[in-house]
C-alpha cells in the first residue's frame, strides 16, 4: 500500500485580523470601547498576534479612525503582539507613538488592484514602503508584508504565480520579516493555492510565509489545509468571519478564526488558543454588530449550549 502520509506543522501561529481587516468594511459606526473589548477578548483567548488597528486616512477607512485610542485602551497581555497597518511613514510614526508592537504594509500582485487600492503602480507602492522599512529597521520594529490578489483580481482575473513571487521577494528583500499571501476575493482552490505557494517558496523561505484566505466561494479551509501540506505554519483569520474588501466588490469575509482553530485542533496542531474563549469573542462582536456570527463552529457550539 502506498504511503500517502503528509507531514503537517506541529504548531501554527494564528494571526487575528478581525479588529482591523474585519471591521474596516463595516457600514455602521463602531465605538472605540467595542473595539477595545474585542481586542481584549481575543488576547484572553490566547491569540499571539492581533491586528488592533490601521493608521490610514479616516477619509478612506473611517472605521479605523481612533486606532490610537484603541491601542491606548487595551489590556496588554504578555506574549501577545499588537500590530497595526501602516501605508506610509506618517502612518508608521502614528502607530509607533500609539505603542504598536509591529506594523504591516500592504501591496498586491495586481497592477489594477494596486491602482484602485492605493492609487499607484506596484513598483511605486514598493518605493513608498522603502523609507518606512528603513525607519522600522532603525527602531527595531518588525514589519509584516501583505500581498493581495494572489489567486485572482476583480479587475484582471487570474494572477500568474510568478507575479506573486516577485512582489513577495521584493518585500522580503526590503526587510519584511513575514509575507502574508492574500486571496482577497476568495476565488482560489487548493491546487491553485499549492501552485502559487510553490512558486513563491522558490524565492521566499516557506517559514516566512503566511496565508490569508477569504471565504467567498467556500474554499478557505480547504486552501488552508493545502497550505499546511506545503509547510506553511502561519494562518491569518478573523473572528466570526468578519471582513470583506472595500475595493473588491462581492468579496465576503475572512475565514472565521473559530473554524480555522477547530480544523487545526482536529489535525492535532498546537496553537495555544482557547476555542471556547474565541467563540465568546466572536459572539461578543457579532452581538455588537447586530447579526449572527459567520463562523459555523461558533453557531454550532452556541446552539449546543
Amino acid at each position: 500500500m502506498t504511503d500517502t502520509t503528509v507531514t503537517l506543522p506541529r504548531r501554527v501561529k494564528m494571526v487575528e485580523v478581525g479588529p482591523r481587516d474585519g471591521l474596516q468594511n463595516e457600514r455602521q459606526p463602531i465605538a472605540v470601547a467595542t473595539r477595545i473589548g474585542l481586542v481584549d477578548r481575543l488576547s484572553a483567548a490566547g491569540l499571539p498576534v492581533i491586528e488592533a488597528g490601521s493608521f490610514v486616512s479616516p477619509k478612506w477607512v473611517p472605521q479605523m479612525a481612533a486606532s490610537e485610542a484603541v491601542l491606548a485602551g487595551i489590556e496588554r497581555r504578555q506574549g501577545v503582539r499588537y500590530s497595526a497597518l501602516t501605508p506610509n511613514l506618517q502612518g508608521y510614526e502614528r502607530a509607533l507613538q500609539a505603542g504598536a508592537d509591529e506594523v504591516a504594509v500592504f501591496g498586491a500582485a495586481s497592477e489594477a488592484f494596486t491602482r484602485k487600492n492605493i492609487n499607484c503602480s506596484i513598483a511605486e507602492s514598493l518605493e513608498r514602503f522603502a523609507p518606512l522599512l528603513e525607519r522600522a529597521a532603525t527602531d527595531g520594529i518588525p514589519v509584516r508584508g501583505y500581498v493581495s490578489c494572489v489567486l485572482g483580481c476583480p479587475y484582471e482575473g487570474d494572477i500568474a504565480p510568478q507575479k506573486v513571487a516577485a512582489v513577495s521577494a521584493a518585500l522580503l528583500e526590503m526587510g519584511c520579516y513575514e509575507i502574508s499571501l492574500g486571496d482577497t476575493i476568495g476565488v482560489g482552490t487548493p491546487e491553485q493555492a499549492k501552485r502559487m505557494i510553490d512558486s513563491v517558496a522558490g524565492r521566499v523561505p516557506i517559514e516566512k510565509l503566511a496565508v490569508h484566505f477569504h471565504d467567498t466561494y467556500g474554499q478557505a479551509l480547504a486552501n488552508i489545509y493545502a497550505a499546511l501540506q506545503m509547510g506553511v505554519a502561519v494562518v491569518d483569520s478573523a473572528v466570526a468571519g468578519l471582513g470583506g474588501c472595500p475595493y473588491a466588490r462581492g468579496a465576503s469575509g475572512n475565514v472565521a478564526s473559530e473554524d480555522v482553530l477547530y480544523l487545526l485542533q482536529g489535525l492535532g496542531i498546537d496553537t495555544g488558543v482557547d476555542l471556547d474563549r474565541l467563540v465568546a469573542a466572536g459572539n461578543f462582536i457579532s452581538a455588537e454588530l447586530g447579526r449572527e456570527s459567520n463562523s459555523r463552529v461558533a453557531r454550532a457550539m452556541t446552539a449546543a449550549c
